[in-house]
Formats: C-alpha cells, structure tokens, sequence
C-alpha cells in the first residue's frame, strides 16, 4: 500500500486542517481533492487515496469535519448538518491552492467526491479554478446562476433508485448544466445510494466498477 502521510494547512482564517494524502511513483502528477461522505475522513477515505495514488494521481483525502469520524448514522447527520459552508469552502478552495503550488503537482487538480462530498466537490468547481469534478450521488441541486462559476467539466455517477437524490433532481441538474452552458457528464446506473461504498448495504459492483472506469478516464483526460 502506498505511503500515507498527513498533512497540514493553515486557511487565511487562521484555522488549522488536516488531510491525508498518497503520492503517485512518478511525479509530477495531477492531483484528485477526495472528500469524505458524512462518516468523515476515515480509514476508507484513506484507502482511496492510496487507490488513486496507483492510478498516477496525487491524492489527498480532506477533512470537513474537523477531525471527527463516525461509524453512527446519527452521528454523521450531526456532523453533516453542522458544517459552516464558509469554512467548507474556505478549506476546499486552500487545498486547491496548496496543491497546485507543491513540485510534485502538475497544476492540474480535480475534486472527486461522494455523497456528502459529492455535493462538495461540485461546490469546489464553483469556487476555485479547478480542472475536473466527480460527483458521486451528491447534492445537485443548483440554479442556473449558481452554476455560472462553475469551472471546468463535471462527471456525475447517479443511482435511479437513490432515494436521497431522487432522479428528478438529477435530471433537473443535467438540464441546469445546459442552460447555464456548462459541460457535464451525467450517468444513471441501476442501483442505490452510495452504490460505490464497497462493504455498504447498497453497494453495487457492477455500477461501481464501471463508474470507476468512467471516472478514471475522465481525470486521465483532464488532469494529464
């Protein structure tokens, strides 16, 4: 497995994070921002980004929930509902930045991101200049407006029988992405929410395997 290592940023706000992150054997790479879904950055979070550090990205996994991991759905709702959107963004947008100025990067850096991540990594292309964002069955829902800042392609993987972003919504966001001249990528898949979390009760391999591939095609593309 590769290396792991933690690293740590201080925002202009003056506030401290951390992430975890993998390096790919040959550098420079393109990097991938991972973020977590609402069980906070754990060791699945981890292995994911030693995944995609194999793959010949740099990786580094994110944390939004300030250190706190969780395996209660209880819990992970607590943690979800009691983000700050400023500091979210605030943390998403330093990384980006942080990532880009480290040797080892090629100035090209991607968001991929899933459940409550997902919807963070569309939020990450809105606020900062990045090259690529995965969402994997996350908050879509956006206006035209909204979606006016977004920078660069979008690739989403979504469930027909996710019950947390129903169908309606993703077809409305695949329209929005249109009307706002925006490029995206949309794909449905016969399967649930969080489909791709191996070990999870909806988890689908099928569906996974193949949003993977889609995935890494997409960030081989953009981030190359």
């Amino acid at each position: 497995m590769p290396k792991i290592d933690r690293v740590t940023l201080e925002l202009p706000s003056h506030r401290t994070v951390n992430a975890d992150q993998a390096k790919p054997t040959h550098t420079p790479a393109g990097s991938v921002i991972l973020i977590h879904e609402w069980w906070g950055l754990n060791d699945e979070m981890r292995a994911l980004a030693a995944h995609f550090s194999k793959q010949g990205f740099v990786a580094l996994a994110i944390d939004l929930f300030q250190g706190e991991s969780t395996d209660d759905p209880a819990r992970a709702r607590e943690l979800m509902t009691g983000i700050d959107p400023g500091l979210a963004n605030e943390t998403v947008v330093a990384w980006a930045q942080w990532l880009r100025s480290q040797s080892y990067c090629n100035g090209h850096v991607g968001a991929v991101g899933y459940c409550l991540g997902g919807g963070w990594a569309l939020n990450t292309s809105i606020a900062t200049p990045i090259e690529a964002a995965v969402i994997y069955y996350g908050n879509v829902r956006k206006s035209a407006d909204e979606l006016a800042s977004l920078n660069g392609p979008v690739l989403g993987h979504f469930g027909r029988q996710d019950q947390s972003i129903p169908l309606d919504v993703v077809e409305k966001f695949s329209a929005t992405l249109k009307q706002a001249g925006k490029s995206g990528e949309i794909h449905l898949y016969d399967a649930g929410h969080a489909f791709s979390r191996a070990g999870g009760p909806n988890f689908d391999a099928p569906s996974a395997s193949l949003a993977e591939q889609r995935t890494l095609d997409f960030l081989h593309a953009h981030l190359d």
